[in-house]
């Protein structure tokens, strides 16, 4: 059960059954995950599990101590919101510790219909201020809120002092700078909306083609969003990524924005003094690799920090997009 009381739980994804069991394991406090489909008919514009498939994820959580966190935190479109009803009733039903919401109305049915079970406020819902989180908080119950990656540890620390909800923040993985999955770029290519389908580069239209030279190219929808060399690790699939060509620049480059991971290892202890309650580590569509890598890497961290000893903070890079990180705003708005 979530309680808020300490400090520095560390918050972990999980794509399939075996990756929750992974990140369960390696030390989680709380997995997040999502429907693949709200019950045996209808499918749920999200990722992941099965309604089975969810059961026995919090059978194995809770009976080592773990909390699920179910996200419902893609946007109904209108005339389909009962598919999200479904999906927050059989949530309930099989005690999910908290759902993740960023549409209102998705707030107020989980506020109204399932009182007792906690809402936390997703990134995408982008609330970044004071009075904005107090609205979610006063309006819905809202218990915690996922802070954008946009903001200083100051900045953290001053909206703590004005909130009664809990903080949390991400800790590594996908800097996410556009407009915190809101992105429209895979909507372009694919048909699908991040924001309302749930998934960025759906992987059944991503392919990987490789040419007489060896040469790697990466297509998505089928656009060609990137092409790798023989001695070059193909990246992760996501048009903003990729690279391009055009007239001025024909050999590619980052368009949008270049391959780089968050990584706040070393922040750590400041974040937990500026009220953090919770780490997040992004990357529900990553391997049961890179869960146990990354959980028990930030497991042993956090326990050193509690514990008044200087963490050992593991070397993670071979893990990060384009194998570059960075502590982006939080460290400073200059970090660009």
């Amino acid at each position: 059960m979530i309680t808020g009381d300490i400090v520095g739980e560390l918050v972990c994804p999980a794509g399939t059954p075996a990756s929750l069991r992974t990140a369960v394991d390696a030390g989680a406090d709380s997995i997040y995950c999502g429907f693949q489909n709200a019950t045996n008919a209808r499918n749920f514009p999200g990722l992941n599990f099965t309604p089975k498939e969810l059961a026995g994820a919090v059978d194995y959580a809770h009976e080592r101590g773990a909390n699920v966190l179910l996200a419902l935190n893609s946007y109904p479109p209108a005339g389909k919101f009962d598919l999200w009803r479904e999906a927050a009733d059989l949530g309930n039903e099989l005690d999910v510790d908290a759902f993740i919401v960023a549409d209102m109305a998705v707030a107020r049915y989980i506020s109204e219909k399932h009182p007792e079970r906690r809402i936390h406020l997703s990134v995408q819902a982008a609330a970044a201020s004071p009075d904005a989180i107090n609205y979610y908080v006063r309006e819905f119950g809202v218990k915690r809120v996922v802070l954008p990656r946009i903001l200083t540890i100051p900045e953290i620390h001053d909206i703590k002092s004005e909130i009664s909800a809990e903080i949390e923040t991400f800790i590594f993985g996908n800097h996410g700078l556009m407009v915190e999955g809101r992105c429209s770029l895979t909507n372009y290519a694919t048909g699908l909306s991040t924001n309302m389908d749930g998934v960025c580069s759906p992987a059944h239209l991503v392919e990987y083609v490789k040419d007489a030279d060896e040469n790697m190219s990466t297509r998505l929808g089928g656009y060609t969003i990137d092409r790798f060399g023989p001695q070059e690790n193909a990246g992760y699939p996501t048009i903003c990524k990729g690279r391009y060509c055009n007239e001025v620049q024909p050999d590619g480059y980052y368009a949008f924005e270049e391959p780089i991971s968050l990584n706040l290892s070393k922040l750590l202890p400041d974040l937990m003094e500026a009220g953090v309650t919770a780490f997040k580590i992004e990357g529900r569509q990553r391997s049961r690799a890179y869960v146990r890598k990354v959980v028990s890497a930030f497991r042993a961290a956090v326990d050193d920090i509690r514990a008044g000893r200087e963490p050992q903070l593991a070397d993670l890079v071979a893990l990060t997009e384009g194998q570059k990180q960075t502590e982006g705003a939080y460290k400073t708005k200059k970090w660009r």
